[in-house]
């Protein structure tokens, strides 16, 4: 005896579980562009951290310990020794899936949501057991300060000192990077202890080609100079 098509009850694979998208910004929160994806800084720490099978450098989508949890989402989220490939189809970052929380998170002020970063956001990411939390404000009005960082002891955040180096320039060390997170001008940056460089940005690496170009446009007028000399040397 055969059952029909008609009857027969065929089990539909579940789909894979995603977070959903964060909401849309207001045009007077768009900073975290501004800061990270306008500048390549987002880029470029991610070429700089390097290791992509095993890293996640990314932003704006959610975090949340579980299933169902209390979310956020960082304007930037940095967690190694995890699976990049999960989180994409995740659609965000679930620490019980990572088995881990993110090593870093990051906010960039903005005069809607600075208030959130030093507060909720603030026990949010110290309760989930991220490892470093860094706040960059280009100005200082709405998160009280142009640069801090907190770090994890214990379970609980502690200020990560943050100096002024020269002209106003103010840095902090984040252990988790191996990097200086620096205020400049109301720009963020990230500089290399290790070699005393700033990691690239869009702006460097294009200052960068036109100097090459420039000084193969003034040995290409050299070689010419000395040409038009040896020919006058020749009459």
């Amino acid at each position: 005896m055969t059952t029909s098509d008609a009857t027969t009850k065929i089990a539909k694979p579940k789909g894979r579980f995603r977070l959903p998208d964060p909401p849309e910004r207001e045009p007077d929160d768009m900073t975290s562009a501004e800061h990270l994806s306008e500048t390549g800084l987002h880029h470029h720490l991610k070429q700089f951290l390097g290791n992509p099978e095993t890293t996640i450098v990314s932003g704006e989508k959610y975090v949340t310990a579980r299933r169902g949890a209390e979310m956020r989402y960082p304007d930037l989220l940095v967690a190694f020794g995890v699976d990049p490939a999960a989180y994409r189809e995740t659609n965000g970052y679930v620490v019980s899936e990572q088995s881990k929380p993110p090593d870093l998170v990051l906010e960039i002020a903005s005069e809607g949501t600075g208030h959130i970063d030093v507060g909720e956001k603030r026990e949010f990411y110290e309760r989930l057991g991220i490892g470093e939390y860094w706040r960059f404000d280009a100005t200082g009005e709405y998160h009280g300060a142009r640069l801090a960082g907190d770090r994890l002891v214990n379970g609980r955040y502690e200020p990560i000192d943050v100096a002024e180096v020269s002209g106003g320039v103010l840095e902090g060390y984040s252990a988790a990077l191996s990097l200086n997170w620096r205020w400049h001008d109301g720009r963020l940056g990230c500089l290399d202890p290790a070699t005393g460089r700033h990691i690239a940005t869009f702006e460097s690496e294009r200052d960068r080609a036109d100097t090459a170009e420039s000084r193969a446009d003034a040995a290409e007028a050299r070689v010419s100079e000395l040409e038009e000399q040896l020919r006058r040397q020749g009459q």
